[in-house]
């Protein structure tokens, strides 16, 4: 199959239309930014590029993305009022049609340059057919991430202290292993190189509620993409 994991990535999500790639898998990449975030942003900036950038007005791209960034699911009533929902909130949303190519190859692509109580944050995405999205890059908090792009994928953030962290990560990696979660792990250093390290774990499959809340107890810090 490929990038898709199972047939239901080919045929698609319960969704409000009308298209899958461009709605849907708009709707999933919102809900990255509503994840790194922490939250409804206080303002996003939407970079559209190639097929996103000429045909997300007649796509609902604009509105999918929209309902994302609220913490919307692709099949809620409210995901084509989701423009009105956020400017009554005071939500401050911009798309910019970019001119050139996608940073990241493919041709839809969306970077949403994100901030919420003075923090930036910024990811690049795209949406592959189906309602799956994958995301390529994330700058935050002073990390530059730049994962293969299909979700799920999880990020922990090292403790100050070396030691604790490393028996904290090691206790990860086995409860990862044992459900044979693991496909790639990559180490990511601060750009600033203040030394404290971001752990990325590309997974072969989600999470159950249960194993996010052991890791929570774990990490001084989780981000779970999914």
């Amino acid at each position: 199959m490929g990038k898709y994991r199972s047939v239901f990535d080919i045929i698609g999500p319960v969704m409000i239309g009308p298209s899958s790639s461009h709605t849907a898998g708009a709707v999933s990449i919102g809900r990255i930014g509503h994840i790194l975030a922490g939250g409804i942003p206080d303002r996003a900036v939407i970079h559209y590029y190639e097929s996103f950038a000429r045909t997300h007005k007649g796509h609902g791209t604009d509105y999918a993305i929209a309902s994302g960034l609220l913490g919307l699911a692709p099949d809620d009533p409210k995901v084509p009022n989701a423009l009105a929902i956020a400017c009554g909130m005071g939500v401050d949303i911009e798309f910019i049609e970019e001119d050139g190519d996608s940073p990241i190859h493919h041709p839809n692509t969306a970077v949403l340059d994100m901030e919420k109580d003075g923090k930036a944050v910024s990811f690049w995405a795209c949406s592959i057919g189906g309602g799956t999205i994958e995301v390529r890059r994330i700058r935050m908090d002073g990390y530059d991430m730049r994962p293969s792009g299909l979700l799920p994928m999880l990020f922990i953030e090292e403790n100050h202290s070396r030691r604790d962290s490393d028996k904290a990560l090691s206790t990860v990696e086995a409860m990862l292993g044992r459900g044979g979660h693991v496909m790639q792990k990559t180490i990511y250093p601060k750009i600033d190189g203040e030394g404290r390290r971001m752990i990325g774990f590309e997974l072969e499959h989600p999470l159950s509620a249960a194993q996010q809340d052991e890791i929570d107890v774990l990490a001084s810090r989780l981000i779970y993409l999914h």
